[in-house]
């Protein structure tokens, strides 16, 4: 038996899809246990690009049935344009699974989304519009419209109804907008009722039955730790919690059966949308990672925010997550810049950080404290081995493995599938 977690180390975009891609094919199940179609994963299979938004990696794995977790928010109509492309290109999507305590994204989540970032201005968060933090909002409201309610015509109307009741006074009083028609969302959804109910399951039960007959697990958390709504930057955060603990909460298998929580983590470092970023680069060098590591969004097609490596932050998201091991994505990027400068610690207000600081405030205000490495010539594209990297290459990925405490036990060197150095294997 093995249960593992994938958690992004930084700001997401680490290349989760990837490990989860490399180890899903030796799994029984694929789960996704927080976050909806605003977390969007590329994964690279036999030359292949296959970009993600809400369907866990492991959809693309021939041996592994994929699950939605009752962490997740689901937006039917994504879920299933997701669905038809990839049937189109010939995946076989028959195993998915969603889980009926998954809460829905309502039409209506998804236009107090934007008229919100909209009405906050200069303060807006940079969310993707996608209505993912209406959603959790009314989950915690006890509001909110759950997987399970589309059994019950009943009961999905009363709420739809009681949900309106208070979000169209928000949307006609405070946003100027139109009040939303209760039987238009009742008819939305009931359009993808028949189609949804045959993938319908108690994941918690179907996940923790297979992990007590010897089968593997494999969680694959979506954002990342520093978009973590709890441990985050706050308020510059996603609506969930995809640290490893949330992700026991989001699939329903308790810490007990967790045996190995492996952290994706980035050469260098990138942030999409708003928020502080000690290491962000507005140099030429910003503009080479960017250029260099094809740094675009999945979702939201805009340009990532590029720094160097930030070990205090990886020690942080070391901590906060309990990682086991690192799987350092996109070493290759490196390749042939001179020197590489590693953020050992943070100055804020002329005294040293060599942990987190305390307050968002001096978080804020962190200035990198600098060491620099030297970076390598050589093409490690074609590499399969520690022992196959140069030298300096070595030597980085070291000086990384002890700044961040916490062992290295995958490198990519690439984006392909097997452009992958194994150093541990967690299902060995």
């Amino acid at each position: 038996m093995a249960a593992i977690i994938v958690v992004g180390a930084q700001w997401g975009d680490e290349g989760k899809g990837k490990a989860t891609d490399i180890l899903g094919g030796r799994v029984d199940y694929v789960v996704k246990p927080n976050g909806g179609n605003n977390a969007g994963h590329t994964v690279v299979v036999g030359g292949e690009k296959y970009e993600l938004k809400l369907l866990p990696a492991g959809v693309l794995s021939e041996n592994a049935t994929p699950m939605i977790g009752n962490g997740c928010v689901v937006n039917l109509e994504a879920l299933f344009e997701e669905i038809d492309g990839l049937e189109a290109r010939g995946a076989d999507t028959s195993k998915l699974r969603i889980s009926g305590n998954a809460h829905m994204v309502a039409p209506y989540h998804q236009t107090l989304d934007r008229v919100t970032e909209r009405f906050l201005g200069k303060r807006a968060i940079g969310t993707t519009g996608r209505g993912i933090g209406p959603t959790y909002a009314d989950k915690v409201g006890r509001v909110g419209l759950r997987v399970q309610d589309i059994f019950d015509e009943s009961i999905l109307r009363q709420k739809i109804e009681a949900a309106l009741h208070q979000k169209n006074q928000i949307l006609v009083k405070l946003y100027n907008r139109r009040a939303i028609e209760a039987d238009r969302i009742f008819d939305y959804f009931m359009s993808y009722a028949d189609r949804l109910k045959p993938m319908v399951v108690d994941s918690a039960y179907v996940l923790n039955e297979a992990l007590d007959a010897g089968k593997h697990v494999l969680m694959e958390g979506g954002q990342a730790t520093m978009l973590d709504v709890d441990h985050g930057t706050y308020p510059f955060v996603t609506s969930s919690n995809p640290t490893s603990g949330g992700a026991c909460v989001g699939a329903g298998i308790g810490p007990t059966k967790i045996t190995s929580t492996l952290g994706i983590i980035k050469a260098y470092t990138t942030r999409v949308g708003a928020g502080p970023f000690p290491t962000e680069l507005f140099d030429k060098w910003g503009e080479f990672l960017q250029t260099t590591g094809g740094e675009v969004g999945v979702n939201t097609g805009r340009l990532r925010r590029c720094g160097w490596y930030d070990s205090v932050l990886a020690r942080y998201a070391s901590r906060v997550n309990g990682f086991t091991d690192l799987f350092v994505t996109k070493l290759d990027v490196l390749t042939g810049i001179g020197e590489i400068p590693i953020c050992v610690a943070y100055d804020v207000d002329g005294v040293r950080h060599d942990e987190m600081p305390l307050t968002q405030s001096d978080f804020h205000h962190a200035v990198p404290i600098y060491e620099t490495m030297p970076a390598w010539d050589e093409d490690i594209t074609g590499c399969t081995t520690l022992e196959e990297l140069p030298e300096k290459a070595r030597d980085y990925l070291a000086r990384l493995e002890e700044l961040s405490g916490c062992r290295i036990s995958y490198v990519g060197v690439g984006p392909g599938r097997d452009q992958t150095i194994i150093v541990n294997d967690l299902l060995a």
